[in-house]
């Protein structure tokens, strides 16, 4: 019997409504900072939580249904994703992973431009997961669903969605998943589209003005901003009973990162970043969704901080955010991704490209596909 695709409505009972409105509102409030450096300030906080007792949950989900939610069985889990499929026959299929702490909501804005005519892009097929553990999709419930093996999950989602190549890309978790892709089922993955590509950089030969300046940014990242990696890689447990009892603790956990690492001069919109938390929040997954860290990160922190021998052969499209970290150089992406097809430089935007600045992503994902039929 082939596998079953079942269509998915998302549907938050009035109860978890009016419970989140609640636990909002009693939430204890820490004293005040003492110093602008210690995390996201009481001000913003009281900001937010404010704005989210008035947040529409149910608009989100009318448009979660409008764009095609589906689950399926793959390899023990229910993987949820979301379909779009055009009606041009010669549409590239593209497959687009999201990361933490983002969701599916990531492709938002990418998905609304997609489906408008007038944007003047290459027909598109879209195919967005959730990863295991977070949003609509299972959690695993054993250890081992690291980033290859959700990369194979992803490939045989594909397959059974009548896709037998397509392009594969995505930022954050989606990076890693879509070049493991690239690594594991070369002959499947038509191109990729990286942002940004992850490479080490380059010891044997003096780095520009424009490398140096990127290393000492990410190493200042990696003193002052990392302990949340840390902990969702040795503990993510613990700080998961939290996660998943304090909303205002959620959402302090999630919007210092979409503060940080968007750019100042593009930020997330407020209600994107509450859509977002919103999901994790009746979805219970911001303890499952943490657990990747614990599989996964520190194969994916070697892969921008030290010389790697598995190079990537497949066509690969980039897009280098001016606020991203880390941020490659081409001549060291070059090195591990031996097909470049396409390399973009935006001038603005951060870690959330596709939500801050999704012309400019879907500009350069457009470049990679015509770059990849033409070569």
């Amino acid at each position: 019997m082939p596998p079953t695709i079942t269509p998915f409505w998302s549907r938050v009972p009035d109860s978890e409504l009016a419970d989140l409105r609640r636990r909002i509102a009693a939430h204890r409030w820490p004293a005040t900072e003492t110093s602008p450096d210690q995390g996201v300030s009481s001000r913003r906080m009281r900001a937010l939580a404010e704005r989210w007792l008035d947040f529409d949950w149910r608009a989100v989900e009318t448009w979660l249904d409008a764009a095609g939610q589906a689950r399926t069985a793959i390899d023990g889990l229910d993987i949820h994703f979301l379909h779009l499929r055009s009606p041009r026959p010669e549409a590239t299929p593209v497959l687009l992973t999201h990361g933490w702490p983002g969701s599916v909501l990531e492709f938002r804005h990418v998905i609304e431009r997609v489906s408008d005519p007038r944007a003047g892009l290459p027909p598109m097929h879209l195919v967005i997961p959730s990863l295991p553990g977070y949003g609509f999709s299972d959690a695993p419930a054993e250890a081992g669903w690291d980033i290859h093996r959700i990369a194979r999950a992803w490939h045989e989602l594909m397959g059974r969605l009548g896709y037998r190549d397509y392009v594969a890309g995505g930022s954050d978790w989606g990076t890693s998943v879509s070049t493991s892709l690239g690594l594991q089922f070369p002959d499947a993955v038509r191109a990729l589209y990286l942002v940004p590509p992850l490479a080490a950089p380059i010891t044997d030969e003096t780095p520009t003005a424009e490398e140096a300046e990127t290393r000492a940014a990410l190493r200042e990242r990696q003193r002052t901003g990392s302990a949340y990696s840390e902990v969702h890689a040795t503990r993510p447990q613990t700080i998961g009973h939290a996660l998943n009892d304090s909303p205002i603790g959620l959402l302090a956990w999630l919007a210092e990162k979409f503060d940080e690492w968007a750019d100042p001069r593009t930020p997330v919109a407020a209600d994107d970043l509450l859509a977002d938390v919103s999901l994790y929040w009746f979805t219970r997954s911001a303890p499952t969704s943490i657990r990747l860290y614990y599989e996964s990160i520190r194969q994916v922190s070697a892969w921008f901080t030290a010389p790697t021998a598995d190079q990537v052969r497949v066509p690969t499209g980039c897009a280098v955010f001016p606020a991203e970290l880390p941020r490659p150089s081409r001549r060291e992406a070059e090195r591990r991704f031996t097909r470049i097809v396409h390399w973009g430089e935006p001038e603005f935007g951060g870690h959330f490209a596709a939500l801050e600045q999704p012309g400019a992503y879907l500009a350069h994902l457009a470049a990679t596909i015509e770059a990849t039929a033409a070569g």
